[in-house]
């Protein structure tokens, strides 16, 4: 298993990765990318086959799109999958049954937008935005702040949300926290001004995910794998930083792995790009050497352009040559693959077979690719 265009082993891609709670049959992801293809927040079997597609076409393990919680304000949109209520888990479950048969595994992610969500948006347009200070992503106040009661709720939202994908056969759960949406603007400190025990320094911010995960772990058991995704960006805050070093980084992250944490999907825009200074390791390598947890790399993999369809233009594929250095040297232990697998479902086997000369460029503009 080569690269055509470099001569580069791919093996280390196709190694079965296994955890103490995880095993996947290689180290390829489909990054989670919402689609908008779920009308009611109902999965349909349309959507069945788009993952079964991926699964059945070498990719390892897939965390679907952002699947929202039973908050009425964790939407924008009536066609975001919902992963509460009979129907959307009844066709969920469905989702599970057909990636298990093409011999894949599958994970929701579970989220919600909080003051990412705009007033008035559907599916409830009457339910405020939410957010630890009542601020959204530029500072400015648009609602009060959340209540420890009303911050409880959401906790336990998050908690069933996890008990039904147990429940329902899935294996794993990655929780979104992320890109700006809620988890996130309680992790950051411009979204986060609180001075209770929800927010402080870079350590008492992650207070309410610690609590989310722990609900949640409570309500899955010691074996389920809890994932979660977290980011220095922001949607439209590229050069945004929770941690400006690996002392902060740590500060950060040692919380999160007592909590339960077995997974940390570190996203970046760009995978081969450093997280600090004097030092090559990327966010997901600073992640694994600080905590010792396995981690998710992401960003541009496969890819000559950027992540974010706000670049405009064309992607054309790339080597894998750095990523497959980095793998092999142990800095991560998956690699989360976006637009070239939404582009593509075959994309991991015409890796796998040195089929690259069919793989194809595509406009970035017009790929359905959100957060």
């Amino acid at each position: 298993m080569t690269n055509a265009k470099s001569g580069t082993s791919v093996e280390a891609l196709f190694k079965p990765f296994t955890s103490e709670k995880l095993q996947v049959a290689n180290r390829i992801v489909m990054a989670p990318m919402t689609r908008g293809f779920s009308p009611d927040g109902v999965p349909s079997s349309d959507v069945a086959a788009y993952y079964r597609r991926r699964a059945e076409n070498g990719v390892g393990l897939i965390v679907t799109e952002g699947t929202v919680i039973n908050h009425p304000a964790a939407a924008a949109s009536p066609n975001w999958p919902h992963f509460h209520g009979e129907a959307a888990l009844n066709g969920w479950a469905n989702v599970v049954n057909e990636v298990h048969e093409a011999g894949g595994k599958i994970i929701p992610q579970l989220w919600h937008i909080g003051l990412t969500r705009k007033i008035g948006s559907y599916p409830n347009p009457e339910a405020l935005p939410i957010g630890p200070s009542g601020l959204d992503l530029s500072g400015e106040k648009i609602t009060e702040p959340l209540t420890e009661n009303e911050i409880g709720d959401v906790i336990a939202a998050y908690a069933q949300a996890a008990a039904d994908a147990a429940r329902i056969g899935f294996d794993g759960i990655e929780l979104h926290g992320a890109h700006g949406y809620l988890i996130d603007q309680f992790f950051w400190g411009k979204t986060n001004q609180r001075i209770d025990r929800y927010g402080g320094d870079i350590a008492g911010r992650t207070r309410f995910a610690v609590e989310v995960v722990e609900a949640c772990r409570r309500a899955v058991g010691a074996d389920f794998p809890i994932v979660l995704r977290f980011s220095q960006w922001k949607a439209n805050h590229y050069d945004a930083k929770l941690a400006e070093s690996p002392q902060q980084l740590e500060q950060f992250l040692a919380p999160l792995v007592d909590a339960g944490v077995d997974v940390f999907h570190s996203s970046t825009r760009r995978y081969w790009e450093p997280e600090f200074v004097d030092s090559s390791l990327n966010l997901a390598g600073w992640t694994k050497k600080l905590t010792g947890k396995p981690t998710i790399t992401v960003g541009s993999v496969g890819l000559d352009n950027e992540f974010g369809s706000s670049t405009g233009g064309s992607a054309k594929p790339s080597t894998l040559d750095g990523l497959i250095e980095r793998l092999e040297n142990g800095e991560f232990d998956l690699v989360a693959v976006g637009r070239a697998v939404l582009a593509d479902p075959e994309w991991a086997v015409k890796i796998r077979d040195n089929r690259t000369e069919e793989l194809h460029n595509f406009d970035i503009s017009s790929t359905k690719t959100l957060f």
